[in-house]
Protein backbone atom coordinates (compact mmCIF):
# COMPACT_ATOMS: atom_id res chain seq x y z
CA UNK A 1 0.00 0.00 0.00
CA UNK A 2 1.34 3.55 -0.79
CA UNK A 3 0.48 4.86 2.73
CA UNK A 4 -0.51 2.90 5.63
CA UNK A 5 -2.07 5.87 7.96
CA UNK A 6 -3.89 7.99 5.55
CA UNK A 7 -5.63 9.95 7.84
CA UNK A 8 -2.16 11.34 9.77
CA UNK A 9 -1.37 13.45 6.39
CA UNK A 10 -2.82 14.67 3.11
CA UNK A 11 -1.40 13.99 -0.66
CA UNK A 12 -0.88 16.01 -3.28
CA UNK A 13 -1.78 14.70 -6.84
CA UNK A 14 0.67 15.64 -9.80
CA UNK A 15 -0.36 14.66 -13.18
CA UNK A 16 2.80 15.14 -15.66
CA UNK A 17 2.32 15.26 -19.76
CA UNK A 18 -0.32 12.86 -19.41
CA UNK A 19 -1.88 11.76 -22.88
CA UNK A 20 -5.03 9.24 -23.24
CA UNK A 21 -6.10 7.80 -26.62
CA UNK A 22 -8.72 4.82 -27.24
CA UNK A 23 -7.57 3.74 -30.58
CA UNK A 24 -7.47 6.47 -32.74
CA UNK A 25 -9.13 9.00 -30.82
CA UNK A 26 -7.20 11.50 -28.72
CA UNK A 27 -9.00 12.28 -25.82
CA UNK A 28 -6.44 13.81 -23.90
CA UNK A 29 -3.84 15.59 -25.93
CA UNK A 30 -1.04 16.73 -23.38
CA UNK A 31 -2.41 17.55 -19.79
CA UNK A 32 -0.46 19.35 -16.35
CA UNK A 33 -2.39 19.10 -13.41
CA UNK A 34 -1.32 19.73 -9.59
CA UNK A 35 -4.29 19.00 -6.94
CA UNK A 36 -3.02 20.17 -4.09
CA UNK A 37 -3.72 17.75 -0.81
CA UNK A 38 -6.31 18.61 1.76
CA UNK A 39 -8.43 20.74 -1.30
CA UNK A 40 -11.91 20.62 -3.09
CA UNK A 41 -10.76 20.58 -6.68
CA UNK A 42 -13.57 20.18 -9.51
CA UNK A 43 -12.85 19.11 -13.04
CA UNK A 44 -15.17 21.10 -15.12
CA UNK A 45 -16.57 21.33 -18.54
CA UNK A 46 -19.20 19.83 -21.16
CA UNK A 47 -20.08 16.25 -21.83
CA UNK A 48 -17.02 14.90 -23.19
CA UNK A 49 -13.94 17.05 -22.82
CA UNK A 50 -12.24 14.42 -20.68
CA UNK A 51 -13.09 14.94 -17.48
CA UNK A 52 -14.10 11.25 -16.32
CA UNK A 53 -11.36 10.09 -18.04
CA UNK A 54 -8.89 12.19 -16.26
CA UNK A 55 -10.94 11.17 -12.71
CA UNK A 56 -10.48 7.41 -14.18
CA UNK A 57 -6.64 7.72 -14.81
CA UNK A 58 -6.29 9.08 -11.07
CA UNK A 59 -8.68 5.97 -9.51
CA UNK A 60 -6.00 3.72 -11.86
CA UNK A 61 -8.98 2.30 -13.65
CA UNK A 62 -7.27 3.68 -16.87
CA UNK A 63 -3.45 3.70 -17.38
CA UNK A 64 -2.14 7.03 -19.85
CA UNK A 65 -1.14 6.40 -23.44
CA UNK A 66 1.42 8.35 -21.94
CA UNK A 67 2.61 10.88 -18.93
CA UNK A 68 3.05 9.91 -15.17
CA UNK A 69 0.71 10.43 -12.09
CA UNK A 70 1.95 10.98 -8.68
CA UNK A 71 0.78 10.76 -5.38
CA UNK A 72 3.00 13.21 -3.37
CA UNK A 73 6.16 11.76 -4.76
CA UNK A 74 5.23 8.51 -5.22
CA UNK A 75 4.42 7.48 -9.04
CA UNK A 76 1.55 5.70 -9.34
CA UNK A 77 0.83 5.71 -13.15
CA UNK A 78 0.53 1.88 -13.33
CA UNK A 79 -0.57 0.67 -9.25
CA UNK A 80 -3.91 -0.99 -8.94
CA UNK A 81 -6.68 0.97 -7.87
CA UNK A 82 -7.26 -1.16 -4.72
CA UNK A 83 -3.37 0.03 -3.54
CA UNK A 84 -4.22 3.47 -4.29
CA UNK A 85 -5.92 4.31 -0.88
CA UNK A 86 -8.51 6.42 -2.70
CA UNK A 87 -12.58 6.01 -2.15
CA UNK A 88 -14.70 6.30 -5.21
CA UNK A 89 -18.33 7.68 -5.19
CA UNK A 90 -20.48 7.33 -8.75
CA UNK A 91 -23.14 8.76 -10.42
CA UNK A 92 -25.06 5.82 -8.93
CA UNK A 93 -24.88 5.05 -5.60
CA UNK A 94 -22.75 2.16 -4.39
CA UNK A 95 -24.56 0.48 -1.74
CA UNK A 96 -25.68 -3.08 -0.11
CA UNK A 97 -29.59 -3.45 -0.59
CA UNK A 98 -31.20 -5.28 2.28
CA UNK A 99 -29.30 -4.09 4.84
CA UNK A 100 -29.63 -1.29 7.13
CA UNK A 101 -27.54 2.25 6.83
CA UNK A 102 -25.46 1.66 9.31
CA UNK A 103 -24.57 -1.79 8.43
CA UNK A 104 -23.93 0.01 4.63
CA UNK A 105 -21.14 2.80 6.30
CA UNK A 106 -19.65 -0.38 8.54
CA UNK A 107 -18.93 -2.84 5.61
CA UNK A 108 -16.20 -1.27 4.46
CA UNK A 109 -14.44 -0.70 7.57
CA UNK A 110 -14.73 -4.55 8.45
CA UNK A 111 -11.39 -5.08 6.50
CA UNK A 112 -9.25 -2.53 7.98
CA UNK A 113 -8.60 -3.99 11.40
CA UNK A 114 -9.84 -1.77 13.73
CA UNK A 115 -11.76 -2.38 16.91
CA UNK A 116 -15.33 -2.05 17.57
CA UNK A 117 -15.37 0.85 19.10
CA UNK A 118 -13.06 2.68 16.74
CA UNK A 119 -15.42 1.30 13.10
CA UNK A 120 -18.61 2.97 15.71
CA UNK A 121 -17.15 6.17 16.24
CA UNK A 122 -16.09 6.38 12.53
CA UNK A 123 -19.76 5.33 11.41
CA UNK A 124 -21.52 7.55 14.10
CA UNK A 125 -19.06 10.38 12.86
CA UNK A 126 -19.76 10.49 9.08
CA UNK A 127 -23.90 9.97 10.06
CA UNK A 128 -23.31 13.18 11.84
CA UNK A 129 -21.19 14.98 9.07
CA UNK A 130 -23.70 14.20 6.53
CA UNK A 131 -26.97 14.65 8.35
CA UNK A 132 -27.75 11.02 8.39
CA UNK A 133 -28.15 9.92 12.21
CA UNK A 134 -31.74 9.86 12.33
CA UNK A 135 -31.40 6.92 9.73
CA UNK A 136 -29.04 4.79 10.56
CA UNK A 137 -31.29 2.02 11.56
CA UNK A 138 -33.44 2.12 8.11
CA UNK A 139 -33.08 -0.28 5.49
CA UNK A 140 -31.85 1.57 2.26
CA UNK A 141 -34.37 0.08 0.64
CA UNK A 142 -37.13 3.00 2.59
CA UNK A 143 -34.41 5.82 1.36
CA UNK A 144 -34.59 8.37 -1.58
CA UNK A 145 -32.05 8.56 -3.84
CA UNK A 146 -30.13 11.59 -2.40
CA UNK A 147 -30.16 9.80 0.72
CA UNK A 148 -28.78 6.88 -0.54
CA UNK A 149 -26.33 8.79 -2.29
CA UNK A 150 -25.12 10.32 1.19
CA UNK A 151 -24.44 6.73 2.08
CA UNK A 152 -22.22 6.05 -0.29
CA UNK A 153 -20.22 9.39 0.00
CA UNK A 154 -20.38 7.98 4.06
CA UNK A 155 -18.89 4.71 2.66
CA UNK A 156 -15.79 6.45 0.92
CA UNK A 157 -15.06 8.56 3.87
CA UNK A 158 -15.82 6.40 6.67
CA UNK A 159 -12.14 4.73 5.86
CA UNK A 160 -10.43 7.85 5.62
CA UNK A 161 -8.20 7.60 2.48
CA UNK A 162 -6.35 10.06 1.35
CA UNK A 163 -8.22 11.03 -1.61
CA UNK A 164 -11.74 10.64 -2.62
CA UNK A 165 -13.23 10.69 -6.39
CA UNK A 166 -16.33 12.14 -7.06
CA UNK A 167 -18.00 11.01 -10.52
CA UNK A 168 -20.79 13.51 -11.09
CA UNK A 169 -22.32 11.88 -7.95
CA UNK A 170 -25.44 14.10 -7.79
CA UNK A 171 -26.52 13.70 -11.43
CA UNK A 172 -29.11 11.67 -11.08
CA UNK A 173 -30.98 12.79 -7.85
CA UNK A 174 -34.17 15.22 -7.78
CA UNK A 175 -33.52 18.95 -7.78
CA UNK A 176 -34.36 19.04 -3.44
CA UNK A 177 -32.56 16.38 -2.65
CA UNK A 178 -29.65 17.78 -4.55
CA UNK A 179 -29.42 21.02 -2.51
CA UNK A 180 -29.76 18.73 0.39
CA UNK A 181 -26.39 16.69 -0.69
CA UNK A 182 -24.95 20.29 -1.96
CA UNK A 183 -25.40 21.52 1.01
CA UNK A 184 -23.77 18.03 3.57
CA UNK A 185 -20.82 18.04 1.20
CA UNK A 186 -19.61 21.71 1.21
CA UNK A 187 -20.27 21.84 5.30
CA UNK A 188 -18.90 17.92 5.62
CA UNK A 189 -15.52 18.58 3.16
CA UNK A 190 -14.55 22.13 5.16
CA UNK A 191 -14.09 19.45 8.18
CA UNK A 192 -12.06 16.83 6.49
CA UNK A 193 -8.96 17.08 5.48
CA UNK A 194 -8.90 14.44 2.58
CA UNK A 195 -8.36 15.55 -1.05
CA UNK A 196 -10.95 15.64 -3.33
CA UNK A 197 -11.29 15.45 -6.49
CA UNK A 198 -14.73 16.00 -8.16
CA UNK A 199 -16.29 15.62 -12.01
CA UNK A 200 -19.19 17.60 -12.78
CA UNK A 201 -20.56 19.53 -15.94
CA UNK A 202 -22.87 21.87 -13.86
CA UNK A 203 -21.16 25.11 -12.78
CA UNK A 204 -23.34 25.98 -10.47
CA UNK A 205 -22.00 22.56 -8.79
CA UNK A 206 -18.04 23.56 -9.25
CA UNK A 207 -18.65 27.23 -8.14
CA UNK A 208 -20.53 26.35 -4.82
CA UNK A 209 -18.61 23.35 -3.40
CA UNK A 210 -14.29 23.92 -5.15
CA UNK A 211 -11.52 25.50 -3.68
CA UNK A 212 -10.42 25.60 -7.08
CA UNK A 213 -11.88 24.49 -10.43
CA UNK A 214 -9.86 23.06 -13.42
CA UNK A 215 -11.84 23.95 -16.43
CA UNK A 216 -11.07 21.47 -19.48
CA UNK A 217 -11.86 21.59 -22.97
CA UNK A 218 -11.59 19.20 -26.09
CA UNK A 219 -9.15 17.34 -23.50
CA UNK A 220 -7.09 20.55 -22.14
CA UNK A 221 -7.46 22.73 -19.27
CA UNK A 222 -8.18 26.01 -20.16
CA UNK A 223 -7.54 27.56 -16.83
CA UNK A 224 -7.02 26.31 -13.08
CA UNK A 225 -8.21 28.61 -10.68
CA UNK A 226 -10.42 29.71 -7.49
CA UNK A 227 -13.58 29.88 -8.52
CA UNK A 228 -14.07 33.45 -8.02
CA UNK A 229 -10.70 34.14 -10.01
CA UNK A 230 -12.40 32.23 -13.29
CA UNK A 231 -15.36 34.08 -12.77
CA UNK A 232 -14.07 37.32 -12.75
CA UNK A 233 -10.82 36.91 -14.58
CA UNK A 234 -11.54 34.35 -17.38
CA UNK A 235 -8.38 33.75 -19.32
CA UNK A 236 -10.66 32.65 -22.63
CA UNK A 237 -13.98 33.41 -24.08
CA UNK A 238 -14.59 29.71 -23.31
CA UNK A 239 -14.57 30.05 -19.26
CA UNK A 240 -16.06 33.69 -19.78
CA UNK A 241 -19.12 31.73 -21.21
CA UNK A 242 -19.21 28.31 -19.38
CA UNK A 243 -19.30 30.22 -16.00
CA UNK A 244 -21.84 32.39 -14.75
CA UNK A 245 -25.44 32.27 -15.38
CA UNK A 246 -26.17 33.92 -18.10
CA UNK A 247 -22.62 33.83 -19.38
CA UNK A 248 -20.20 36.27 -20.10
CA UNK A 249 -21.75 39.63 -22.54
CA UNK A 250 -19.75 39.34 -25.67
CA UNK A 251 -19.08 42.38 -27.94
CA UNK A 252 -18.09 41.38 -31.71
CA UNK A 253 -16.16 43.46 -33.40
CA UNK A 254 -18.39 45.19 -34.97
CA UNK A 255 -19.32 47.24 -32.01
CA UNK A 256 -15.81 47.87 -30.93
CA UNK A 257 -13.97 50.51 -32.45
CA UNK A 258 -9.84 51.11 -32.14
CA UNK A 259 -8.44 55.16 -32.08
CA UNK A 260 -4.59 54.83 -31.79
CA UNK A 261 -4.11 52.70 -28.26
CA UNK A 262 -7.77 53.24 -27.07
CA UNK A 263 -10.72 50.70 -27.80
CA UNK A 264 -14.44 52.23 -27.59
CA UNK A 265 -17.71 50.49 -28.14
CA UNK A 266 -21.56 51.21 -28.22
CA UNK A 267 -21.91 49.43 -24.36
CA UNK A 268 -19.72 52.77 -22.84
CA UNK A 269 -18.67 55.99 -23.23
CA UNK A 270 -14.99 56.11 -22.05
CA UNK A 271 -11.98 55.09 -24.16
CA UNK A 272 -10.44 51.87 -22.69
CA UNK A 273 -6.74 52.00 -22.95
CA UNK A 274 -5.16 49.10 -24.47
CA UNK A 275 -1.65 50.18 -25.34
CA UNK A 276 0.26 48.18 -27.79
CA UNK A 277 -2.25 45.45 -27.30
CA UNK A 278 -5.37 47.83 -29.22
CA UNK A 279 -4.48 46.07 -32.66
CA UNK A 280 -5.08 42.78 -31.16
CA UNK A 281 -8.39 42.98 -29.54
CA UNK A 282 -10.95 41.53 -31.16
CA UNK A 283 -13.34 40.97 -28.62
CA UNK A 284 -14.94 42.57 -24.82
CA UNK A 285 -16.21 40.63 -22.24
CA UNK A 286 -18.54 41.82 -19.28
CA UNK A 287 -21.01 40.40 -17.14
CA UNK A 288 -24.18 40.99 -16.34
CA UNK A 289 -23.57 42.56 -13.04
CA UNK A 290 -20.49 44.87 -14.18
CA UNK A 291 -23.76 46.94 -15.89
CA UNK A 292 -24.99 49.43 -13.35
CA UNK A 293 -28.23 50.75 -15.07
CA UNK A 294 -30.05 54.08 -14.17
CA UNK A 295 -33.00 55.13 -15.03
CA UNK A 296 -31.79 58.89 -15.20
CA UNK A 297 -28.83 60.01 -17.46
CA UNK A 298 -25.80 60.21 -15.39
CA UNK A 299 -22.11 61.26 -16.45
CA UNK A 300 -20.39 58.76 -18.80
CA UNK A 301 -23.95 56.56 -19.18
CA UNK A 302 -25.34 55.59 -22.44
CA UNK A 303 -28.87 55.01 -23.56
CA UNK A 304 -30.23 51.44 -24.37
CA UNK A 305 -33.44 50.09 -24.25
CA UNK A 306 -34.70 47.64 -22.13
CA UNK A 307 -36.65 44.65 -24.38
CA UNK A 308 -37.18 42.34 -21.80
CA UNK A 309 -37.10 41.67 -17.81
CA UNK A 310 -37.64 38.36 -15.88
CA UNK A 311 -36.71 37.50 -12.60
CA UNK A 312 -33.34 35.96 -11.83
CA UNK A 313 -31.49 33.84 -9.29
CA UNK A 314 -31.85 35.27 -5.55
CA UNK A 315 -34.64 37.56 -6.29
CA UNK A 316 -32.49 39.76 -8.77
CA UNK A 317 -33.68 41.04 -12.13
CA UNK A 318 -32.20 40.08 -15.65
CA UNK A 319 -32.76 42.74 -18.06
CA UNK A 320 -32.42 42.00 -21.90
CA UNK A 321 -30.98 45.72 -22.91
CA UNK A 322 -30.42 47.28 -26.67
CA UNK A 323 -28.04 49.87 -27.99
CA UNK A 324 -28.52 49.83 -31.70
CA UNK A 325 -28.12 46.70 -32.70
CA UNK A 326 -25.88 45.59 -29.98
CA UNK A 327 -28.08 43.11 -27.15
CA UNK A 328 -26.53 42.60 -23.87
CA UNK A 329 -27.46 41.07 -20.20
CA UNK A 330 -27.53 43.39 -17.47
CA UNK A 331 -28.21 41.74 -13.93
CA UNK A 332 -29.90 44.48 -11.40
CA UNK A 333 -30.69 43.95 -7.74
CA UNK A 334 -35.02 43.23 -6.70
CA UNK A 335 -35.51 46.95 -5.73
CA UNK A 336 -34.41 48.35 -8.70
CA UNK A 337 -36.01 46.04 -11.30
CA UNK A 338 -39.27 46.97 -10.40
CA UNK A 339 -38.56 50.73 -11.05
CA UNK A 340 -37.01 50.08 -13.68
CA UNK A 341 -38.67 51.22 -16.96
CA UNK A 342 -38.63 51.22 -20.81
CA UNK A 343 -35.52 53.34 -21.08
CA UNK A 344 -32.34 53.54 -19.51
CA UNK A 345 -28.99 54.45 -18.73
CA UNK A 346 -26.10 52.23 -18.59
CA UNK A 347 -22.29 52.51 -17.56
CA UNK A 348 -19.77 50.45 -17.17
CA UNK A 349 -16.38 50.49 -15.01
CA UNK A 350 -13.19 50.02 -16.97
CA UNK A 351 -11.66 47.42 -14.71
CA UNK A 352 -14.65 45.11 -15.13
CA UNK A 353 -13.73 44.66 -19.57
CA UNK A 354 -11.94 41.92 -20.48
CA UNK A 355 -10.32 41.63 -23.96
CA UNK A 356 -9.60 39.04 -26.19
CA UNK A 357 -7.91 38.45 -29.06
CA UNK A 358 -9.10 36.55 -32.49
CA UNK A 359 -8.18 33.50 -30.46
CA UNK A 360 -10.63 33.91 -27.67
CA UNK A 361 -7.45 33.95 -25.48
CA UNK A 362 -8.06 37.12 -22.86
CA UNK A 363 -5.07 39.78 -23.44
Amino acid sequence: HIHSTPQSFMTDIHLKSITKSFGDVEVIPHLDLHIPDGKFTVLLGPSGCGKSTLLRMIAGLEVPTSGNIFFDDIEVTRVPTKRRNLGMVFQYPVIYRGTSVKRNLELPLLTEKLSKEEISKRVHDVADLLGISGDLNKMVEELDNGTRQKIAVGRAIARQPQIILFDEPITNIDITAKLELKRSLKEGFSRLSQTIVYVTHDQTEAMTLADQIALMQDGVITQCAPPKEIYERPKSQFAGWFLGNPGINFIEKEHISQTGSGITSSLFSQTLEAGSMASKVKVLGVRAEAIEVHTKQTAHSRAARVVRKSLGIGGQYLLDLEYGSLKVKARVPHQRGREIGENVWTSVNSSDIIMFDENGAAL
